[in-house]
């Protein structure tokens, strides 16, 4: 009995302790970072756009100075009179993705970026670095903030998108909060998107870790409208006024569906809680595409809406790479094959223990042939990361892999798992 007090006590110590430290350093509003990616192949550089306040914040209260993920980006605020480290976050952009197109090299442009930190009670500085495949500073840029200066915008007051629960298991404070967006619906099919919203948090849900851990999440489906009704397809020369002005062809790729206008996307949540962004494009066409931190975009009428949504949302919650590749070895380049990638699920083998190697069965081959897949659930198979050679997945198939295969394999899972952990334990 004695110790199960004592236990109760450390428990209760350690919560407090947790509470205390949030509180030392934020109250319970957020700080919304609006930044500009900006350059071309050979030099790039993050200018400040504008700060934001919100009413809440709803992101972690512990591990505040650890990362979940390196990421291809990071954020880490200190507190600017001792320069402790009192925050820490990572991404990954589409600016990023950009810079290895052959467009990046003649020409120069500029991306959107939204993040979301806790609001400072004191002075802050804050210093975001982009990184190359290689894990070098790319661009990096400090910058102080004043959580009295008055120019920081207080948005989420009024005005607020109308929103429904999906699914709601407690306080922000207590679980993931992930929103749905609709884009492309117009006001009159708000009654379709709340049915497709249904649809895409019913799918996740019946994927492992997520089905198990359910009570850990909550999702708000958000009714965002559109003046016209569909997305923009340039191939087929459709353009339309959406709410955050999505399109098909990104980087030339027809099937990749994204949006450059971040902001209007933040904007459309402001004054609802939320971490994780799924947006439902109102199109059969196929496509979509998720970005790790930033959000998820996939089409909600296509027969692969099911599996797609999982598969994107595990790119942009999870940090998963793509696990399929091409034999033609067209985008070999992605990852460096001497440099161990920070996303879980793939290796080339340069740091294989930081990986899935504990998984292994003893005796795995390596690599492990796809005609071995029924003996090892989890191996190493050769071919991942859009690369026929010198990456290596875990599985001969996932959720990641292919939109047939029913589920995340044992490794995603548990990269999903982690996650989950990291935002509610």
């Amino acid at each position: 009995m004695r110790k199960t007090i004592l236990f109760l006590i450390s428990l209760l110590t350690s919560f407090v302790l947790q509470a205390q430290v949030f509180s030392n350093y934020f109250t319970d509003k957020t700080l919304r970072l609006d930044y500009l990616f900006t350059g071309n192949a050979s030099k790039q550089e993050i200018c400040l756009s504008q700060l934001s306040s919100l009413p809440t914040w709803a992101g972690r209260r512990h591990h505040l100075s650890e990362l979940p993920l390196a990421g291809n980006g990071q954020i880490v605020m200190k507190d600017a009179a001792s320069g402790k480290v009192i925050y820490r976050t990572s991404f990954s952009s589409l600016f990023q993705e950009w810079l290895e197109t052959d467009e990046a090299q003649t020409t120069t442009k500029g991306f959107e970026n939204t993040y979301l930190v806790p609001f400072p009670l004191k002075m802050v500085e804050i210093t975001v670095t982009l990184f190359t495949p290689r894990k070098e500073v790319r661009a990096s840029m400090t910058h102080v903030v004043n959580p009295a200066d008055i120019l920081i915008n207080a948005k989420g007051t009024s005005h607020i998108t109308p929103h429904k629960y999906l699914l709601k298991n407690g306080s922000p404070e207590q679980c993931i909060d992930v929103a749905i967006l609709a884009e492309g619906y117009t006001e009159q099919e708000m009654e379709t998107f709340y049915k497709d919203a249904e649809v895409a948090c019913q799918s996740l849900f019946e994927h492992e870790p997520f089905k198990t851990l359910k009570k850990r999440f909550n999702i708000v489906a958000v009714a965002s409208p559109s003046q016209d009704s569909g997305v923009s397809v340039p191939r087929l020369g459709e353009w339309k006024h959406t709410a955050f002005n999505s399109h098909f062809s990104t980087f030339y790729s027809d099937r990749y569906l994204t949006t450059l206008h971040v902001n209007s996307i933040h904007d459309a949540l402001a004054g609802i809680p939320y971490e994780h962004i799924i947006i439902l494009a109102n199109t059969d066409e196929y496509g979509g595409g998720g970005i790790y931190n930033s959000y998820t975009l996939t089409t909600a009428h296509h027969p692969l809406f099911r599996p797609v949504v999982v598969h994107e949302f595990g790119h942009s919650f999870g940090g998963l790479a793509d696990e399929y590749f091409y034999e033609e070895d067209v985008m070999n380049d992605t990852y460096p094959l001497d440099v161990e990638p920070w996303e879980q699920n793939i290796t080339t083998r340069v740091d294989f223990a930081a990986k899935w190697q504990d998984m292994l069965p003893e005796g795995t081959p390596v690599p492990t042939l796809p005609s071995q897949s029924s003996e090892y659930p989890v191996g190493v198979y050769e071919g991942g990361g859009y690369s026929f050679k010198g990456v290596y997945r875990p599985a001969d198939n996932c959720r990641m892999r292919t939109n047939e295969y029913p589920e995340f394999c044992p490794v995603c899972q548990r990269a999903l798992k982690r996650m989950i952990d990291f935002y509610t334990k």
